[in-house]
């Protein structure tokens, strides 16, 4: 059942992620309608005066958005160029936005047979594969990782995700996991 925040817009609440199996997470994954954004090339580009938190809090003119249907919404219209420029697109416009780390965070993470999905903060799955690898970076000492989302988007994995994905690592007696066949160092390259 919806839920209605202020504004009128409405949220479905997503799914438990524990509580799903692979298939079903594959068919809600297959379910989601995308916009073209990577097909439009719109004539008007400018700023967005919207700026995305290391932390995944977005804001507008400074002003956190709470809305999360509105944060969803935005999401859906991302890309980032090869020159690492995030951009909101729609037909008409095409409008730059500050991303100070990542523009999504990975907030949970479920290991089932060959597969480890993600759960971002905008309520997608996605399955690590070869069109959405994980990439480390940092250091040694500090490492973060990536998860390749769409678009040249990247999600961060959040602390508790991160320690969940090297509790597989640990298990497994190596620095790296597979998912749907392709294997992923834990630890960035020197």
């Amino acid at each position: 059942m919806p839920i209605w925040h202020p504004g009128g817009m409405p949220y479905d609440p997503p799914p438990d992620l524990a509580g799903l199996s692979l298939s079903r997470i594959a068919e809600l994954v297959a379910e989601r309608r995308l916009a073209p954004v990577d097909t439009w090339r719109p004539d008007v580009v400018g700023s967005s005066d919207m700026r995305i938190a290391a932390d995944g809090r977005w804001y507008h003119e400074g002003t956190e958005i709470r809305r999360a249907a509105m944060v969803r919404a935005f999401s859906q219209l991302l890309i980032r160029d090869a020159q690492g420029q995030h951009w909101l697109v729609t037909p008409g416009q095409k409008l730059s936005i500050v991303v100070d780390d990542a523009a999504f965070l990975a907030v949970d993470l479920k290991h089932e047979g060959d597969a480890l999905v993600f759960r971002l903060n905008t309520d997608e799955f996605v399955i690590a594969d070869s069109d959405h690898p994980l990439i480390a970076r940092g250091s040694i000492e500090a490492p973060a990782i990536y998860l390749a989302v769409r678009h040249g988007i990247e999600a961060r994995l959040d602390r508790s995700t991160w320690l969940q994905l090297a509790e597989i690592a640990i298990e497994l007696s190596d620095m790296s996991v597979s998912s749907k066949g392709c294997t992923f160092a834990l630890a960035p390259s020197v």
